[in-house]
């Protein structure tokens, strides 16, 4: 789409690439934002949207490319860059400081000072704070301290400071991932008022229903590529999701299909409190049943809960048919439960440690005397059967973790929870960040553990890995089950609408299915 003649495109990306290691993350992308805009880019996990606008606010520089701010070439190699040129960007994790006052934290590094001695005009700083909050109808105290706001005010203070730069764009990467539907709407009045003043805004999110009601403009990326750009009244729902998941699924793993035996493991109206809420499913012997949902579904949360990580406050854990109380990590591996974390660094691995203790550190009772003494034989032998059987590439046990690839990294988590051989396996993003032959040595380790009768849950963003690997699947859309389907009910178009709202579940009937 052509914007640039008509004198209201401020931001043109053009061409712009980006490669990370093993990763082609934008490939040839162009992008452009008009004055007064509300810009919607979308797309699934990993298609490219956070690199974008990373790249735009300075956090990265792109390979290839060409970024034009008011028709002009420009370099943006850090944030000072962006901001200097009046790009701001509100990230989806907020970090103020929550014990300095709103009209601090708007100004925090710029303050009005008096020009002989170095001190801040308090009084000015607040006057124009409360200018500022008052322009765009926020209704908090500039002598508040931000930890005395709600996670929506916080978010408009962080909106009022990037309008505070003169910005003439600012890129929201998922803001209302945190707040309520009537907080909601305030943000979308802030975004229109900001709107009729001329400021660009980019929109990042998930949420199909947000796109409809708030974007002038929707762009969709996928698998680091443009996939088109389409004005509001040429969109609609099933367009949407179309453009968003309409590859060929052509990287699955062949699936090896088990025989399924009988349930054992239910959840049942499991609830914590600004998580999740009434989340029930069933899993069995054999089987692996994906869990999809989009960033901020809740799937992490729920997994967490069930392991004792941050337990739920209501609901019942059922395994083999009898109901658990599971307070803490201990709890849950002593039911031979095992998890597999999201983050392998910050929640599995220890990095400067070595490959044997990272596998056994988790069941060094197995490999206790008298409850005290290890027997190194035993936890070795246990330890060489594990980086045998998954394939691990070390040079020994003694390898210090961290000096694995990414996906030898992620077979030592595996390892870690096999150790004690669980009869359930939670498996959230099994293969994140892994390359294609790593991912297929772990989806063949998940089909043999289903024929060995293990169950398995596996919690995963990637399409053709919940299509590929799942023989049910649960969605979760904002902390609530939006669909149950058996292999032969789901497709990709069906699953993207549930993770995105737009048809919700309402017969549960459906749960042990």
């Amino acid at each position: 789409m052509e914007k640039g003649n008509n004198g209201r495109c401020v931001i043109r990306m053009k061409n712009i690439s980006k490669t990370f290691p093993g990763v082609k993350a934008l490939k040839d992308v162009s992008f452009d934002v008009n004055r007064g805009e509300v810009h919607a880019l979308v797309g699934e996990n990993g298609a490219g949207k956070s690199t974008l606008m990373k790249i735009l606010a300075g956090i990265y520089t792109p390979d290839e490319g060409e970024i034009l701010v008011r028709g002009n070439t420009v370099e943006i190699k850090r944030p000072h860059d962006a901001l200097r040129l009046g790009i701001a960007m509100i990230h989806q994790e907020l970090h103020p400081v929550p014990e300095m006052t709103v009209a601090q934290n708007i100004f925090l590094g710029r303050e009005p000072c008096m020009k002989v001695i170095p001190l801040v005009k308090a009084k000015k700083q607040s006057r124009m704070t409360k200018e500022l909050l008052e322009d765009l109808g926020v209704d908090v105290s500039p002598d508040m301290k931000l930890s005395q706001l709600s996670v929506a005010e916080t978010q408009m203070v962080e909106i009022v400071k990037a309008i505070s730069y003169n910005s003439e764009v600012i890129i929201m990467d998922e803001p209302s991932s945190a707040i309520t539907d009537t907080e909601i709407d305030r943000l979308f009045e802030i975004i229109r008022r900001s709107a009729k003043k001329n400021v660009g805004i980019i929109y990042i999110s998930h949420k199909m229903d947000e796109i409809f009601e708030i974007a002038d403009v929707t762009t969709v990326l996928r698998d680091g590529s443009l996939i088109g750009t389409l004005e509001r009244d040429a969109l609609n729902h099933d367009r949407l999701i179309t453009m968003m998941v309409g590859r060929e699924l052509t990287d699955f793993f062949p699936k090896e299909f088990a025989e399924i035996g009988e349930v054992t493991f239910e959840v049942k109206n499991l609830t914590k409190e600004g998580k999740f809420r009434n989340v029930s499913f069933s899993a069995r012997r054999g089987e692996i049943l994906g869990v999809a949902g989009l960033m901020g579904a809740g799937r992490t949360e729920v997994a967490e809960a069930i392991m004792g990580v941050d337990p739920a406050d209501s609901g019942e854990i059922i395994i083999r048919g009898k109901r658990c109380h599971i307070k803490s990590p201990r709890d849950s591996i002593e039911r031979n439960l095992a998890f597999v974390p999201e983050d392998r660094k910050l929640k599995g691995l220890n990095l400067k440690s070595s490959v044997n203790d990272n596998i056994s550190i988790i069941n060094l009772s197995t490999f206790c005397r008298m409850n005290a003494i290890i027997n190194r034989r035993a936890e070795g032998k246990a330890v060489d059967g594990q980086i045998k059987s998954l394939r691990i590439k070390t040079p020994s046990r003694s390898t210090i973790v961290n000096s694995l690839s990414g996906g030898n990294q992620q077979k030592v988590v595996l390892a870690k929870s096999l150790v004690g051989t669980p009869e359930i396996l939670i498996l959230d993003e099994p293969t994140r960040g892994i390359d294609v032959g790593a991912k297929a040595e772990i989806h063949r380790l998940m089909c043999t553990l289903a024929k060995q009768g293990k169950t398995l849950i596996m919690i995963s963003s990637e399409m053709p890995e919940i299509l590929g690997m799942s023989d049910r699947v649960v969605v979760l859309h904002e902390g609530e089950v939006t669909g149950y389907f058996t292999r032969d009910e789901f497709d990709q178009e069906t699953i993207m609408a549930h993770a995105m709202g737009h048809k919700r579940m309402v017969d549960k009937s459906e749960v042990t299915k």
